[in-house]
């Protein structure tokens, strides 16, 4: 079967499978549905699967949620039949999976990430909405796919069955990485340090919007991304009656207001760009209470490795202060990260030439910029660092809203183009001679 005529076959399987996604989103390490459902349908392809604690490093998992939301995310997935062969694998947060092909030919090997988590978003009912609209909103309230990340997996399920479908006229050997947990910086480096990417030739990854470009515009690479640190802090002072005793109370909602008001004055740094943010702030029980806690999410931001590390240390300095000016104690838990990225020039070109005789890829950037992070950084690096090459791509698509916002979409027909970008990028490097 042609290219050309796969693509128009697989074109509405990717939009039936982004929407049951879509339906279903899992948060980062509770995975376990979606899991599944990659399981069963690349074993049926004829992949090799490694699943949940086959395929992360479990300690490496940065951030892994509490016991007790694990084990209700579990039940569910034993509700819904995920069988328990599987779910013991999974069990404790141990979600993803690898899926490998061996043509048993000689040839390159080539991984592919594909990021399968959600995010803690409500989703908008709103008849602008496309996913509302279409009805296929998220049937889990509070979680959302804001992320473009149901189009990542479905994408990826379309390149494994070109590989299962065409492997006779391909050689090497294709790693498929579903990564659990890319949001806050969790998963990569769990997946890396099991191993899966230490003799990998060429390794890809890319993103669904980001920039808003148009359908059929995609960029070979990216330059931008920021290394990040992600940080809990937990203030623990002393109650008492804020009328009768207010003396012998020692107030964490003091301390912990003050630590996230004063992060933002560190001062940034002269050699790149340097970012912090207080996402989340929870504090106090009552208002005639003096607060005995308070809970932080922050997380910092730099352009190198080095500014990010300035970033994250003054950050701490500040939130010990805090504590210590309001006579209260702070525990910092370090519970996600990424790294500087610095695609592979070579992989432009023959990114470049491979998409030249493309039916649904109109222009192919050399590279766009950006301004976040991406775990795959150690997917990249690691890559990298043995001697491979690596590059992060994105795919152009409108934005109806930004990325991590209710309103969060984008136009469905990028499915194919991202699939086809894979598709020649697999016929450039691994087609038999």
């Amino acid at each position: 079967m042609s290219s050309e005529l796969f693509l128009d076959n697989m074109k509405p399987r990717l939009i039936e499978w982004r929407r049951k996604l879509h339906e279903q989103p899992e948060l980062g390490f509770m995975e376990y549905e979606t899991t599944a459902f990659l399981a069963e349908t690349l074993n049926e392809l004829g992949f090799q699967i490694y699943a949940g604690k086959d395929a992360v490093e479990s300690e490496s998992r940065y951030g892994v949620p509490p016991s007790e939301e694990l084990k209700k995310a579990e039940q569910s997935a034993r509700e819904a039949g995920v069988s328990e062969q599987l779910m013991n694998l999974m069990e404790g947060g141990h979600t993803g999976l690898v899926a490998v092909w061996d043509t048993n030919k000689d040839g390159k090997h080539s991984a592919f990430r594909f990021d399968i988590d959600a995010l803690p978003i409500e989703e908008a009912e709103t008849d602008n909405h496309f996913p509302f609209k279409h009805s296929f909103l998220s049937q889990r309230k509070g979680v959302m796919h804001a992320c473009a990340h149901d189009g990542h997996t479905a994408t990826g399920l379309g390149l494994a069955h070109y590989i299962a479908e065409n492997h006779a006229q391909l050689n090497g050997t294709f790693t498929l990485l579903f990564q659990p947990a890319e949001e806050g910086g969790r998963g990569a480096k769990a997946m890396t340090d099991k191993g899966w990417l230490s003799d990998v030739d060429r390794f890809y990854s890319g993103h669904i919007g980001i920039q808003q470009l148009p359908v059929g515009t995609i960029a070979a690479s990216t330059r931008g991304f920021l290394a990040s640190s992600k940080l809990n802090a937990a203030f623990t002072g002393q109650s008492s009656h804020a009328g009768m005793k207010p003396e012998d109370g020692r107030n964490a909602l003091l301390a912990a207001a003050s630590a996230a008001t004063q992060v933002y004055a560190i001062p940034r740094h002269s050699e790149g760009v340097n970012r912090v943010n207080v996402g989340k702030l929870q504090a106090g029980s009552g208002r005639n209470i003096i607060a005995d806690k308070g809970y932080m999410e922050l997380e910092t931001r730099g352009e190198t490795q080095a500014i990010n590390e300035y970033m994250q240390t003054q950050a701490k300095r500040i939130l010990q202060s805090a504590a210590d000016m309001h006579d209260v104690d702070v525990t910092i838990e370090f519970v996600g990260q990424t790294e500087e990225i610095v695609c592979s020039e070579e992989l432009i070109s023959s990114i470049t030439t491979a998409c030249e005789e493309s039916r649904y890829i109109q222009k192919v950037d050399h590279f766009a910029k950006v301004s976040g992070s991406e775990d795959a950084s150690f997917m990249i690096n690691e890559v990298q660092s043995n001697g491979g090459q690596a590059t992060y791509m994105l795919f152009g698509t409108p934005l109806p809203a930004n990325h991590h916002a209710p309103l969060f979409d984008f136009d469905e027909h990028v499915l194919v183009t991202a699939l086809e970008t894979y598709i020649q990028i697999v016929k450039g490097g691994h087609s038999v001679a």
